[in-house]
């Protein structure tokens, strides 16, 4: 294993910002930045060994502070939706920023990306890892108490990117955290994404309302375009009127995965027949959040690359959104003195 620190840019005060690239002995790399520990690259080989980036992102200082879609991103204290911007703990209401409608997304608008986070490099007995770690004091974002976190990449020998989150809080809290990464298995810049073929072991799914908030309901998948239990294409029905698709123009839907809570099982599947690339997907949370990119276009992509609606889907492992508000969903209240520790790895190989 090895791996290589360059400057990637630099904050408007002037600090520089360095990109992290780890790579394994097949040949596969992976790049970070320490500015909002983004994931900036996934170089993967084909079923001809040909390798390609199959992660979409920016190259740039400058378009990541923007990042349209939060492409790679870290994504915390909270990810995804809570209802109106809001939520009570311990029998104190906080009020968060709406960016979203009278909804929060993500704990915006002062994100994490926006932030230069302390980087380490090290070896383990599974590959090289790069940690890095935030100070999120009381009332950041809106959310409670001092806050500690780190998150931790690892490239294996075996083409799988390991991704650990842990944090810790000095009072009770909400950590709910995620990665952003947009994948397109035929290469970032190779276009629309939703002919290959996408597998989740889920049957339910969590039903919104029409600003996309969870309304405690959990519904079957069987019978519904959301049923995804046996491969197939998202282009067959990401169009449909059903309505829990079609309210955000295709697929963007949190599913209730199979497995027992706290268990790290394999949770979804993509696969593009043209290059035989795979990417399984496991985690240890209870949901997974399918987005097709529905909204992505953007001309900040890698390498000048202008990437369009549907040029890359993401699987965002995570606490059901909105649980804060929903008693029936697993919740993502931190206690203080116990620690937050969730596992997600994107395994690639061909077939």
């Amino acid at each position: 294993m090895s791996y290589t620190k360059t400057v990637f840019g630099k904050m408007d005060d002037g600090t520089e910002v360095y990109r992290y690239t780890l790579k394994n002995s097949l040949g596969a790399s992976a790049s970070f930045t320490d500015m909002g520990a983004v994931w900036l690259t996934m170089e993967v080989p084909d079923r001809d060994g040909k390798l390609a980036d199959v992660v979409l992102g920016v190259d740039t200082v400058e378009a990541l502070k923007v990042n349209p879609g939060h492409m790679g991103e870290i994504v915390g204290r909270n990810a995804n939706r809570i209802g109106d911007a809001r939520f009570t703990l311990n029998g104190k209401t906080y009020q968060l920023a709406t960016n979203d409608g009278k909804n929060n997304l993500h704990s915006g608008p002062d994100y994490y990306r926006l932030r230069r986070w302390n980087a380490e490099v090290e070896e383990t007995s599974l590959g090289t890892m790069i940690v890095f770690s935030l100070f999120s004091p009381d009332g950041d974002q809106g959310y409670p108490g001092n806050a500690d976190i780190m998150v931790s990449y690892t490239l294996t020998e075996d083409n799988a990117l390991q991704i650990d989150y842990h944090a810790t809080c000095d009072e009770d809290t909400v950590v709910n955290m995620t990665n952003h990464a947009y994948f397109n298995l035929a290469g970032h810049d190779s276009g629309v994404a939703t002919d290959q073929l996408i597998w989740i072991d889920a049957d339910h799914y969590t039903v919104t309302d029409d600003g996309s908030i969870p309304t405690g309901e959990i519904a079957p998948v069987e019978g519904t375009p959301l049923d995804f239990r046996t491969a197939k294409a998202m282009a067959g029905e990401i169009n449909t009127d059903f309505h829990q698709v079609a309210l955000c123009g295709g697929y963007d839907n949190n599913f209730v995965l199979n497995h027992e809570p706290g268990e790290l099982s394999l949770a979804a599947k993509a696969y593009d027949p043209k290059s035989g690339r795979f990417m399984e997907v496991y985690t240890d949370l209870p949901g997974l959040q399918l987005y097709a990119g529905n909204s992505l276009s953007t001309k900040l992509g890698k390498n000048g690359t202008v990437y369009h609606d549907r040029g890359g889907y993401c699987f965002e492992s995570q606490f059901f959104p909105n649980n804060l508000n929903c008693p029936g969903f697993a919740s993502s209240v931190l206690k203080a003195g116990d620690e937050y520790n969730t596992t997600t790895i994107y395994q690639f190989g061909v077939e």
